[in-house]
C-alpha cells in the first residue's frame, strides 16, 4: 500500500530478517553472560574462604619449595630452629618497606605460619600508631572488623612495655596484627608484626 508520500513500504529480504533476529539473540546472550560474570566476580570479591600467606606462598608448601623460592629471591635464612614439633626459619632480605625479618613456621615439613616483623628506627610513636591504624583499616575492609585481643601497658618494672593486638579469623586461617614497644631509659625498641596462620 503506498504511503502518503507516494512511496511503497520497502520489503525486507529473508537474509536481512534473519540477521536482525540473530543479532538480537547474540546481543541478549552477551548481556546475560556479562551480568552473570559481573555477579560472580562481585561474589568472589566478598567471599574470602581463607587468608593466603604473603609473597605468593600457599599453605602446606613444602620446606624445599619455600627454600627454593627464598633462594631465588636472594633472601637469607639466618637461622633454622626446632620448636616443639615445628621448624622455624628466620629470613632476612625479602624486599618490603620496613620489613626487618620474616619467620616461616613448618609443621611436618609443610608451611603453617608466616610472621612479618617490621621496624622503623627513625619513627616516632605517633607514626607507629598511624601505621597500625592504616594496616588495621586495610584488614578490616578486606576481612571484616578485627577483634581486639590485647591492649596492655606494663610500667611495673624498669622496662616499660606496650602491646596492642588485633585478630581476624577467616575460615581455617587467622591473621594477627601487633604493635609492641619496650623502653628502658633512652633505649627503645618498637615493632609491628603481621602474623598469618593456618589452623
Amino acid at each position: 500500500m503506498p504511503t502518503k508520500c507516494g512511496r511503497g513500504t520497502p520489503k525486507m529480504t529473508n537474509w536481512e530478517a534473519n540477521c536482525i533476529i540473530n543479532c538480537g539473540r547474540a546481543m541478549r546472550r552477551f548481556l546475560l553472560t556479562s551480568v552473570i560474570a559481573l555477579f560472580l566476580c562481585a561474589a568472589q570479591a566478598y567471599s574470602v574462604d581463607e587468608l593466603l600467606p604473603p609473597f605468593g606462598f600457599r599453605w602446606n608448601d613444602s620446606m624445599a619449595h619455600v627454600d627454593a623460592v627464598l633462594h631465588g629471591a636472594k633472601a637469607k635464612i639466618t637461622s633454622r630452629e626446632k620448636k616443639e614439633n615445628r621448624d622455624v626459619w628466620t629470613v632476612e632480605g625479602l624486599i618490603h618497606p620496613g620489613l626487618k625479618r620474616t619467620l616461616f613456621t613448618f609443621k611436618q615439613r609443610a608451611l603453617v605460619a608466616v610472621e612479618l616483623q617490621y621496624e622503623y628506627p627513625d619513627w616516632s610513636v605517633e607514626r607507629y600508631n598511624q601505621r597500625m591504624g592504616e594496616i588495621r583499616k586495610y584488614f578490616d575492609e578486606k576481612y571484616g572488623t578485627g577483634k581486639l585481643v590485647s591492649r596492655s601497658r606494663n610500667t611495673d618494672t624498669e622496662v616499660i612495655q606496650t602491646l596492642v593486638g588485633y585478630q581476624w579469623m577467616v575460615g581455617a586461617t587467622m591473621l594477627e596484627l601487633f604493635y609492641f614497644s619496650a623502653q628502658r631509659g633512652p633505649l627503645l625498641y618498637r615493632t609491628i608484626t603481621v602474623d598469618y596462620k593456618a589452623m
